[in-house]
């Protein structure tokens, strides 16, 4: 074995030693004189292997460059380094002394200024270390040694001067072989990543576009065992009780439902996320389904999909039952700077900002329309306009918003989706204003206060139905023809709590209170609620949330004789509810719920109604 072949087969253990290899094996100059580096000794490999005894863990900051533009320490799997490559944006060390952990006094420190200042085939990390004492993988060698191969085959082509000799020619060309293997492999690796790139390069739908879906299918069944009394104009299907009604003697009309059949059904949403930019979002989101809850068959006129409802038992579009297609969701959101984001657009879904929590959130907490939100916010569940979120600190964080009726259900035919109809506009139809403050002292609570202002648009004479709140259900008139009312308007207070006490163990809840102000007989309605909790995280499955929570949806505090519809006979309605996420994987999860609704539409004489329901939730 020769000199040089000695020279080029030294054990190497991290980037030190391959620095080292390099440039005791490669042309030390770009003139005519000469310098070679420094041999390594036996000591200085003794001191590195107690230097590895414990090697660095890399971090965030850890991605390395190009391997075809610099010798740094990466993943131990080539692929996903050279995947995550075009990420890093790291200039090329010109200068040893860029690297802040290389010191003169190291050991391999002229081998390094050789490569770095006369190769220019060396770069460190994105905060400048070179981190010479990591393991070294021989992959990582061969992108390493390739890196400067290729540089010292640019220097021979652009030399006119002599600069290699024919020993030095025999050097890289042992080099080749000594690493020919796993050259091959690199490049093999490369090769395929950029036939898979290329590929779905042409079968991606878009450049800017991400797909991402949901689909529910649920299972439901409720029964009070015995007729449950409910007031309705007519004795309509559930979601045909459009308004309420008056006998002779102005005494709203009543009705009585017996329990109704199982139901199985679906809802199905597909969100279509675009962004220009990296930071702004674009999204447009689709929405079908049929379901019909059975506990509907049980409401008085303005409380479908309210009591014993599960959310994701509805129908997606403005005839209940047919699974037409809709946009649930169409807004563009981007950042005014780091603190601030802003959302505009047509169809602006107000629960993406407003009234969280993390034990309620519907698609792993609580269930059904009146558990997993305040009832009595928001009059607008999708809506034309703007959000303000302005994250104050660590702590605070502050959102309001103007939002003109636009929802996807209620059918514009009807003159729904007031934004967008000339003769309401904007402003002139029904609206809402919102204002939520949320400190957050810690991780495991958070408080929240809001305040909501609403116009709400009369449909027949009446006020309520699925633009009721916050009344929050029911139907309103003048208290004598069954109609008699333009608009109404409103101010609601709302205030949410929640506190996770044990790393599994949470307590929450909710209380709002509001008027609604009845145009043009300038009379007031007045009615409140609340809503207790406990949530345990991680039952039975990291992942899994149980949750139990008691609710008061309703409790009219004034004005009742203004009720057409949803005043019953005095009472107040409560709810009990009992849910538990399970997931199954990442992409399926079942969720099994319970309600018990007491004194249904308000009527202390109608029995409780059960109410089960087994959702199977997928997500991609």
């Amino acid at each position: 074995m020769n000199s040089n072949q000695s020279q080029c087969s030294f054990a190497y253990e991290s980037p030190v030693w391959l620095v080292a290899i390099l440039a005791a094996c490669l042309p030390v100059s770009v003139t005519a004189a000469e310098t070679t580096a420094q041999p390594l000794q036996k000591s200085s490999h003794q001191q590195l292997q107690t230097q590895l005894a414990e090697p660095a863990q890399l971090n965030a900051l850890t991605t390395p460059l190009h391997i075809s533009q610099a010798i740094a320490p990466g993943s131990a799997d080539l692929l996903e380094a050279v995947e995550e490559t075009e990420a890093s944006n790291l200039d090329q060390v010109t200068s040893v002394s860029q690297l802040t952990d290389v010191k003169p006094t190291d050991w391999a420190f002229q081998a390094l200024q050789s490569l770095v200042e006369r190769y220019g085939c060396i770069v460190g990390y994105p905060d400048r270390t070179f981190r010479g004492n990591q393991y070294l993988t021989r992959y990582e060698f061969a992108a390493g040694l390739n890196a400067c191969l290729d540089k010292v085959q640019e220097l021979i082509k652009s030399n006119t001067g002599g600069f290699a000799t024919q020993a030095d020619l025999d050097a890289i060309k042992k080099l080749q072989e000594e690493f020919a293997a796993e050259l091959a492999t690199l490049r093999g690796r490369v090769d395929s990543l950029e036939a898979r790139t290329a590929t779905l390069e042409k079968q991606q739908f878009s450049t800017t576009t991400k797909l991402q879906g949901l689909v529910w299918f649920n299972l439901t069944g409720a029964t009070a065992n015995r007729d449950v009394t409910y007031e309705a104009a007519t004795a309509a299907p559930a979601d045909l009780r459009f308004a309420g009604g008056r006998d002779a003697q102005g005494n709203p009309i009543r009705q009585v439902a017996s329990d109704p059949e199982i139901t199985f059904s679906f809802l199905t949403w597909l969100t279509f996320n675009t962004s220009f930019t990296g930071k702004d979002l674009l999204v447009t989101q689709l929405a079908s389904g049929n379901g019909i809850s059975p506990a509907n068959q049980f409401a008085s006129a303005g409380f479908f999909n309210s009591f014993g409802a599960p959310f994701t038992d509805q129908t997606g579009g403005t005839v209940n039952g047919i699974p037409d297609v809709v946009i649930h969701d169409l807004f563009y959101s981007f950042p005014l700077n780091d603190d601030i984001r802003i959302t505009i657009g047509p169809r602006i879904n107000w629960y993406r900002h407003f009234d969280f929590s993390r034990f309620t959130f519907f698609l792993t907490g609580a269930s059904s329309f009146d558990s997993i939100g305040s009832t009595q916010t928001n009059t607008v569940d999708r809506g034309s306009g703007a959000v303000v979120e302005w994250n104050i600190g660590k702590k605070f964080r502050f959102a309001a918003a103007y939002l003109g009726e636009n929802t996807e259900f209620l059918p514009a035919a009807f003159g729904f989706n007031t934004s967008s109809n000339p003769r309401f506009g904007l402003f002139g139809g029904t609206y809402t204003a919102t204002a939520e403050l949320s400190f957050t002292p810690t991780e495991s609570i958070a408080l929240r206060a809001m305040y909501n202002y609403s116009r709400i648009q009369a449909y027949g004479g009446q006020v309520g139905g699925a633009i009721g709140e916050p009344i929050p259900y029911g139907y309103l008139d003048d208290g004598v023809s069954g109609g008699g009312l333009t608009h109404a308007t409103a101010s609601a207070f709302a205030f949410n709590a929640e506190w996770l006490i044990t790393k599994t163990i949470g307590i929450f809840g909710r209380y709002s209170f509001a008027t609604t102000e009845l145009k043009p007989i300038n009379q007031d309605v007045k009615s409140q609620s609340f809503q207790i909790g406990l949530g345990f995280q991680d039952l039975g499955k990291k992942g899994a949330l149980g949750v139990i929570t008691f609710l008061m949806p309703m409790d009219i505090t004034r004005g009742r004789r203004f009720f057409v519809a949803g005043g019953g006979d005095g009472g107040t309605m409560y709810e009990l509810e009992v849910s538990y996420f399970y997931p199954v994987n990442q992409n399926l999860a079942i969720v099994p719920a319970f309600y018990a609704i007491f004194n249904p539409n308000n009527f202390d004489s109608n029995p409780t109604i059960f109410v089960g329901n087994l959702r199977t939730q997928f997500s991609f």
